[in-house]
């Protein structure tokens, strides 16, 4: 009986116990499942946590454990990862684990999501978090919530989320989208990237308190795509602007870039009427390339087209298309002073990465356009105003491990004064570097006189033709073009020392020219009329002219010093630099008829006239005379040593009170004065040359250049034909060493303000406390320590304004003389041209550029240009008073491009004039 009753009371303490396990352990999964376990692991009360039955209460083979276990192993968690969360000043956890408290510099974090904040709850049970600032000791709210997903982020005053739903509510947010900020009193945020607001704010200003905003009644924002609203108006300044409202809006804040329709501008001259201009459509075809299509439309029949662009591959290259054409009509068909005037413009540039291939390269630099283009379609003044025009597109290879290398090119220029036009193509170049060919290869001992003789090779094909833009498409190609291919070779001699300090260089130089043309010339005289004519025939056929010339050239280097004897002085010494070069050149009279470059005819007096059979060759021909020439020439140098300026510490001996080493600087008194000139021994007259002088020097920071050429020969009587008369023979004074052809001299002075030492720069200062000469921590009162009042500038009160003004100003000066006859004026242009700016404050900034002539006495194209920074906004006014180009333009427009149709104009067009 006894046994029977302790075998009853086990059963019934099995029973129990097992009853227990049952009822505890789905509580236990559950817990498991809803939270990771480093969320289960940080509760520190153990009481909150169900306890776990003994093992031995469990039969290893229940039917019902077995079952828990293969349901929990079936259901999936709730969270992807694990909630990580820290504070700096305190962590509590609630008594029953489920909610975690966090204060200064608070941080939660999950997967992509980090929210920061002075207080933060986080709720264990509901996966929610509520986050908020703390009020510091004078009642301001720091450590406001900042929320950030991926690269998306904000700051707001309050936010509750739930990272199981990604749903939220929040206020008094700020959040970048794009280039623009979205403003909301109170947000829901519905899904991971979406918003929802209500009575919320749009604008591209990033102030706290933006100046201008659109006023959006209700919005949904879809982060990194667009922003959709509904009824909105603008407010400026916290102006409301009910007229015009928005009954929608759509504004793409994408951070890629998209395809899109551009607004065009909108206006009125009355040469052209109204217009809308610059509206089209945008491309983004591929992260390679875009296209741009935009155009034109006036009211009174004028109209233009554009397409543009731009394309990369990285590591290749990169470049850009840009391709204009116009079509302006003026007055009304019909009438006679109606005018149809189309026009167009090419410019495409391109280069190759340096890394994509180091031995082939192409590049491109195009800019084409009719001469009327910019003349008349042209909104920047500095295209109006250059005339001059090139083009290049050039391919180059070089071959590996050798001295030859190739190029190819087209090459374009054009003025649009005259409207001519050259283009040249193709236009080819093969060129071996510099070889020694009697060099050898296993080189033993000194080396030879015959092992430094060097030779080289050019070879150039050209293709060109200078003609009116208007024609040039329908000039013939064999007739009007000039092409040829012309071959040169150097050959270096090596040099030698003579007398130690001269360097002798002689050198043979042989060119050959082929063409496919030459011209012969008949000389026709009518004896009735009395008339002179001259018929010339274009020959075709392969033909070919050369020359040949050896040369000497020698040169030193001459030295001169002068010593100052005065101790005191701070020059030191003047060197005197000089560099005489003498060479000597022969080439044969190639005139000759045994060459057959040269022809000639007997007019009507019984002169003999020559002429070129090749004078319309791409690259010239050969001149005729037997030429000995000895050219010459002398540059100068003169530089002054100088001790520099040193106060009195830094020029006396601490320790013996002597004065230390003076520091030299050299100055440059004249930094070249050239002489250059050459004499034909075998000429019969005329034997000296133009004698050419040029100098530079700098004076006080100021550049000066200047230049002349002298003719030692005399005129006859009329002053247009030169005599063999020297006039060192027969003039006085500076007269004797020749007449002045021509000179030219310009210089420039520029001039700029002053940082101020430790203060502000450009107008930036004034206002703010111990930065002014009371900067010692008292309160401004406007006197000083002896009662006596300050001076405006020097009180540093808010009111007042520090204006230190930046500044910058330059003058270039240049004149040209001219004058072949000396029995005829000579012509003379002066002009004088001024640039400036001026920055009143680091927010105004001013311009201006003009040109005087003074022969003329009037100015030449002027410009002002004012501008403003107003934070968010800009302003700019540009003026040119007189002129063709006179006009206006007044401009006050957002600042974002995103807004760049947000803007004031007010303009007088120059096609009004």
């Amino acid at each position: 009986m006894g046994i029977l009753k302790r075998k009853l009371v086990i059963y019934l303490f099995l029973l129990i116990g097992l009853c227990a396990n049952a009822q505890e352990t789905p509580k236990l999964v559950i817990e498991e499942l809803d939270f990771p376990d480093s969320l289960i692991s940080i509760a520190p009360d153990s009481l909150a946590m169900p306890a776990i039955p003994d093992s031995l209460a469990l039969p290893a083979d229940s039917l019902l454990t077995d079952t828990l276990q293969t349901e929990a192993k079936e259901k999936k968690p709730v969270l992807d990862a694990t909630i990580n969360y820290n504070a700096q000043d305190s962590i509590i956890v609630a008594l029953d684990g489920k909610k975690v408290y966090m204060y200064k510099g608070g941080v939660v974090t999950y997967e992509n999501i980090e929210l920061t904040a002075d207080y933060i709850i986080l709720d264990l049970n509901t996966k929610e978090v509520y986050a908020e600032g703390l009020p510091d000791s004078t009642g301001v709210m720091q450590g406001n919530p900042i929320f950030k997903d991926g690269t998306d982020e904000f700051e707001c005053k309050t936010l509750r989320y739930n990272f199981k739903s990604q749903k939220g509510i929040i206020q008094d947010v700020k959040t970048e989208q794009g280039e623009g900020y979205v403003h909301s009193e109170r947000t829901k945020k519905v899904s991971k990237d979406a918003f929802i607001l209500k009575n919320g704010k749009y604008t591209t200003c990033d102030a706290d308190h933006p100046h201008f905003y659109l006023k959006m009644t209700k919005a949904k924002v879809i982060s990194n795509k667009k922003i959709i609203t509904g009824p909105a108006y603008m407010v400026l300044e916290d102006f409301p602007i009910y007229f015009p409202i928005l009954p929608f809006g759509f504004f793409p804040n994408s951070p890629s870039y998209s395809s899109g329709i551009i607004i065009p501008s909108y206006g009125e001259e009355n040469s052209r009427g109204f217009f809308l201009r610059e509206g089209g459509y945008y491309w983004a075809a591929s992260e390679y390339f875009d296209v741009t299509l935009k155009g034109d439309i006036y009211s009174k029949g004028s109209w233009g087209t554009y397409f543009s662009s731009n394309y990369r591959k990285r590591y290749k290259f990169n470049g850009s298309v840009n391709i204009k054409y116009n079509v302006n009509k003026y007055s009304e068909e019909g009438l006679p002073d109606y005018s149809r005037s189309p026009g167009f413009s090419i410019q495409w540039t391109h280069s190759q990465d340096s890394k994509a291939n180091p031995y082939q390269t192409f590049s491109a630099s195009v800019n084409m356009s009719t001469s009327s283009y910019d003349k008349q379609n042209s909104y920047n003044v500095y295209s109006y105003l250059n005339s001059q025009k090139s083009s290049s597109i050039s391919y180059s290879k070089k071959w590996e491990n050798s001295p030859f290398n190739m190029s190819v090119n087209f090459r374009h220029s054009q003025n649009s004064s005259d409207s001519t036009m050259t283009i040249s193509f193709p236009e080819m170049t093969f060129s071996m570097s510099k070889i020694y060919p009697f060099k050898s290869k296993n080189h033993v001992g000194k080396t030879r006189f015959w092992e430094k003789i060097s030779i080289g090779y050019t070879g150039n094909i050209k293709n060109s033709i200078t003609a009116r833009e208007d024609s040039i498409l329908q000039m013939s190609l064999v007739k009007d073009w000039q092409n040829g291919w012309q071959h040169s070779i150097p050959i270096t001699l090596p040099s030698f020392n003579l007398l130690k300090y001269i360097n002798m260089s002689p050198s043979f130089t042989y060119k050959e020219r082929w063409y496919t043309n030459e011209v012969q010339s008949k000389y026709i005289f009518n004896h009735v009329t009395g008339e002179e004519m001259i018929l010339k025939d274009t020959i075709y056929g392969f033909k070919r002219n050369y020359e040949y010339s050896y040369s000497l050239s020698a040169s030193t280097n001459i030295y001169g010093m002068y010593l100052i004897k005065n101790p005191n002085s701070r020059i030191k010494a003047i060197r005197h630099k000089m560099t005489p070069t003498m060479s000597f050149s022969y080439r044969p009279d190639f005139g000759d008829p045994k060459y057959g470059f040269w022809d000639s005819y007997v007019d009507a007096k019984g002169k003999i006239k020559y002429f070129n059979r090749f004078q319309n060759g791409v690259f010239g021909s050969t001149s005729r005379g037997e030429s000995g020439a000895i050219s010459f020439g002398l540059s100068n140098n003169i530089e002054a040593k100088m001790a520099a300026r040193t106060d009195t510490i830094s020029s006396t001996n601490t320790e013996g009170g002597e004065k230390s080493d003076d520091k030299y600087t050299k100055v440059k008194i004249l930094e070249n004065l050239s002489f250059s000139g050459s004499y034909n021994l075998v000429a019969d007259s005329l034997n000296l040359s133009n004698i050419a002088i040029r100098g530079r020097t700098t004076i006080k920071g100021i550049s000066i250049n200047f230049g002349g050429t002298l003719n030692p020969y005399l005129t006859d009587t009329t002053g247009d034909v030169t005599i063999n008369q020297y006039a060192w023979n027969h003039r006085s004074g500076l007269a004797k060493l020749g007449r002045l052809t021509n000179a030219n001299l310009s210089f420039g002075l520029s001039f700029k303000s002053k940082d101020k030492k430790g203060g502000n720069k450009g107008g930036t200062g004034g206002g703010q406390p111990g930065q002014g000469p009371q900067s010692s921590g008292q309160p401004d009162t406007g006197f000083d320590e002896f009662g006596q009042p300050l001076p405006v500038l020097m009180m540093t009160g808010p009111q007042y304004y520090d204006f230190s003004i930046p500044w910058e100003f330059r003058m270039d000066y240049t004149m040209s003389y001219s004058k072949s006859n000396p029995f005829e004026s000579a012509t003379i242009n002066q002009s004088v041209n001024f640039n400036g700016r001026l920055s009143l404050t680091d927010k105004w900034n001013m311009t201006m550029t003009t040109n005087f002539d003074i022969q003329a006495k009037e100015f030449s194209f002027t410009t002002f240009n004012i501008s403003r920074s107003l934070h968010c906004w800009s302003m700019s006014f540009n003026f040119v008073p007189f002129g063709d180009r006179k006009s206006y333009s007044f401009s006050l427009n957002a600042s974002s491009s995103m807004l760049k149709d947000l803007k004031i104009d007010k303009n007088k067009s120059w096609y009004d004039n």
